[in-house]
């Protein structure tokens, strides 16, 4: 009996685990959707005053843009690549302005360059609580105003090209460190 050869090609470890950060995602996403609607009968909870959202809310369908879930999905696909100062691939690693310029271009054909700071004068400024995936979440984490960005990716995550010994990762907005250090969301998308 003749075996064949396997031809299968190992995959790099970084990409493996993009793809399973990428297909847990959409997982989720599909798992938040099937959900059964829990039912309330408000009229005999006491009125109260709305209280401040301290994550994101999803904007009105106004501010919808088809873009923006491709935006998170690809990012998320970026997990663990390598950090390089001044990086625009995954090839090469990335700084964290290279990380959006490189997700934008690729997810959205938006072509976008250039520093933190200068993508945090490009975007149209977001209210926190309604940032949505897609958009650019800025911190001052080098004493400069937007001297670092990420992507919003939903649920109060950003991934973001985050120094040499972690690569692209993603965190909580609510982590404390970025929560101190937290400057405002904006967005690039019409």
């Amino acid at each position: 009996m003749s075996q064949t050869p396997d031809m299968t090609l190992p995959i790099p470890a970084h990409t493996r685990t993009g793809l399973i950060a990428t297909l847990t995602g959409i997982a989720l996403l599909m798992a938040g959707c099937s959900s059964a609607p829990v039912l309330t009968d408000h009229r005999s909870e006491p009125t109260r005053a709305p209280e401040l959202a301290s994550e994101p809310t999803p904007a009105a369908s106004t501010d919808y843009h088809p873009k923006r879930n491709d935006l998170a999905l690809f990012a998320m696909s970026l997990l663990d690549t390598p950090y390089s100062w001044g990086g625009r691939g995954p090839a090469t690693g990335f700084d964290c302005s290279g990380l959006v310029s490189h997700v934008y271009r690729e997810a959205a054909g938006l072509p976008v360059k250039g520093t933190s700071a200068d993508l945090g004068q490009k975007s149209r400024p977001v209210d926190r609580t309604r940032i949505q995936p897609g958009d650019l979440v800025f911190f001052n984490t080098l004493g400069a105003r937007h001297s670092h960005v990420g992507i919003y990716v939903g649920g109060g995550r950003f991934v973001h090209a985050s120094n040499p010994r972690t690569g692209v990762r993603m965190d909580q907005l609510s982590n404390r460190y970025y929560a101190q250090r937290f400057e405002g969301a904006g967005t690039l998308l019409d």
